[in-house]
């Protein structure tokens, strides 16, 4: 591995850790010339993941896009980065766990809405409105009283 800081093209591992259910390896390096140390990740090669949305368009999954919708969902709520974190890891090895090269859009919504529902009910009513795309107050009342009754 080459060394950002020198370019010497020899450096030894010191330290590696997996991550990610072990879809990424991190190391820390040490240079052989100047003695400088560095962190690299190795990440596993997957094939892209198309996400097929309901007017017929594919897009790349894009697990940024689910973060950032994840995160206003959860705002100024007691939910941990950590937490929404885990929660998009799972939505994406959940889906690429079928082996599909493409899934719905509607298969997203629905993964992300089943994790938020154990997490956070306030997340999980703000990301249904918006994915369903609530219109009226008597949506918002159904979807609760459908949270009252799986408590029941």
């Amino acid at each position: 591995m080459r060394c950002p800081y020198c370019e010497f093209d020899d450096s030894k591992v010191i330290d590696s850790r997996s991550s990610n259910e072990g879809r990424v390896v991190r190391r820390r390096r040490e240079c052989l010339a100047c003695g400088r140390r560095f962190t690299t990740k190795e990440y596993v090669e997957e094939t892209p993941l198309m996400v097929v949305k309901n007017d017929g368009r594919r897009e790349t999954f894009d697990r940024e896009k689910i973060l950032r919708g994840v995160q206003m969902a959860c705002s100024k709520r007691p939910v941990s980065m950590e937490t929404i974190n885990r929660l998009v890891e799972k939505v994406e090895s959940g889906l690429r766990d079928n082996n599909r090269e493409e899934v719905s859009s509607r298969q997203v919504g629905q993964q992300i809405m089943a994790h938020l529902r154990e997490i956070d009910e306030v997340a999980y009513v703000r990301f249904a409105s918006v994915y369903r795309k609530f219109q009226a107050k008597e949506e918002f009342l159904e979807e609760l009283k459908g949270l009252e009754d799986k408590r029941s």
